[in-house]
């Protein structure tokens, strides 16, 4: 059976952790790297929901998207999900903005999901690698056509500021990076992420820019399954378990 570091090191190989941005905590965050993993159970998030379910899989390991100590902390007491699986003997590694970033990771998914042709990175000042991707749809759309196919493709409702200009180009960037709007205006006509706050729609949209907002959970969580296929490829003696996780947000 591989170890936690094995297992590590091949997360390492699809979406280095020394990419991940300055401020983010990717890599083994709990357990024992030398530890024999026979099951392990994938999630985007490290909740007591995602502990419990790797609690019911016999997991050795959870791999998760965002890290499951994030901001730095100063003491873990019960309740919380590190105590929980610290005591239980299940490891933790995260992959985010390396994977947001990777070749195949977060964006290259949600790129392809949505049928973008032509994929590239497209390279902002604004972050330490090219996390966003840039793509051609396969026809011409309006802002309202696009809304509707994003929201067939991903399965999700969404919140969209209109341009009013026919849309070739879309740029993707899973989860939450407003700051970089600004920066994809003249680049693409339509910029589709996760969440997007109020005044970037607003100037998002004046200048000439369709901005979709289709949900950190939504286009963030088809990666889990891409990532869990290329870890049973390599690991075939491992029992990979992805975790029926729900968006915690509610809409009503």
């Amino acid at each position: 059976m591989p170890t936690v570091k094995e297992i590590l090191d091949f997360i390492n190989s699809l979406a280095p952790f020394s990419t991940q941005e300055s401020w983010d905590n990717s890599g083994l965050l709990l357990g024992d790297p030398d530890k024999q993993v026979s099951r392990a159970s994938l999630a985007l998030d490290a909740t007591y929901e995602t502990y419990t379910a790797a609690k019911e899989n016999n997991a050795d390991l959870l791999i998760t998207h965002h890290p499951v100590i994030f901001s730095p902390v100063k003491k873990i007491l019960a309740g919380s999900t590190p105590y929980y699986l610290l005591t239980s003997g299940i490891s933790a590694i995260s992959a985010h903005t390396c994977l947001d970033s990777a070749q195949g990771g977060v964006n290259d998914t949600l790129a392809a999901i949505l049928c973008l042709e032509d994929v590239k990175p497209l390279e902002l000042e604004g972050t330490d690698t090219p996390l966003v991707r840039i793509g051609r749809l396969p026809h011409p759309m309006s802002g309202d056509e696009l809304a509707k196919h994003v929201s067939e493709k991903l399965g999700c409702r969404l919140r969209l500021a209109d341009s009013g200009k026919q849309i070739n180009t879309v740029a993707v960037c899973g989860g939450s990076l407003s700051s970089l709007t600004y920066e994809i205006i003249g680049k693409a006509d339509a910029f589709v992420t996760g969440d997007l706050s109020h005044h970037y729609f607003i100037d998002a949209a004046e200048n000439g820019l369709t901005a979709i907002a289709a949900g950190h959970f939504e286009t963030e969580n088809p990666v889990v399954r891409v990532l869990a296929d290329k870890l049973r490829r390599q690991f075939p003696d491992v029992e990979f378990t992805v975790i029926n996780q729900e968006n915690p947000v509610v809409y009503y």
